[in-house]
């Protein structure tokens, strides 16, 4: 059965997919999720950020301080760079790894990546269909200042940071328009669903 990429820029509305995609029986693997693990105290991806970024960006308990981190690559192309090499390797190894054992325990199974950065680092790899949550940028701005606390300023910048929505559409077999209501979302997550299973013709 297929390995689908699920996408989607922040706020989107990604995770309320994959939530729906959950509950219907999909096997979800959660980039972000690997990224923390990968990055967790004691880690060789750690102890590689913190030589190249210093010591600074640790706690004194020797976790990763994100906010530290953040501040250190957001807006410095050259830094981010440089902290993708490091963590994208050792993301790459863990979520195949991943869809290796789920497909190992059930050859049926729905593996769903559910990962942020798909068009910035995966958008070629052999998916069998990707998914992008779509929301008009205004919509998840005000999102990021109504449900996270962000400022409008803050919520801009760090949609900006990404890539435009028109290149995730780009790269989309399947588009979900998330600027409905959540039953509005979830329909279209139970007809990707029956698509999936071939109810409504082939992927």
């Amino acid at each position: 059965m297929p390995l689908i990429a699920l996408t989607g820029g922040i706020a989107s509305g990604k995770s309320t997919i994959a939530r729906r995609l959950g509950e219907l029986g999909a096997v979800i693997v959660d980039a972000d999720r690997i990224v923390r693990e990968v990055q967790s105290a004691g880690s060789p991806v750690l102890a590689q950020i913190a030589e190249r970024f210093g010591e600074e960006v640790l706690h004194e308990d020797g976790s990763l301080d994100r906010v530290a981190l953040g501040a250190r690559v957001f807006g410095d192309a050259e830094a981010l760079q440089s902290l993708n090499h490091i963590v994208h390797p050792a993301v790459r190894a863990e979520s195949q790894r991943q869809f290796d054992a789920a497909f190992a325990a059930d050859p049926l199974a729905v593996v769903v990546y559910d990962v942020p950065l798909l068009k910035e680092a995966r958008s070629a790899d052999p998916w069998d269909l990707i998914v992008v949550a779509d929301a008009p940028a205004a919509l998840r701005a005000r999102r990021l200042v109504d449900l996270r606390g962000m400022t409008a300023d803050d919520a801009q910048a760090r949609i900006s940071a990404q890539v435009s929505d028109a290149e995730r559409r780009e790269i989309a077999d399947v588009v979900i328009d998330t600027s409905g209501d959540l039953s509005q979302t979830e329909q279209q997550v139970d007809a990707l669903w029956g698509r999936i299973h071939g109810r409504t013709g082939e992927l």
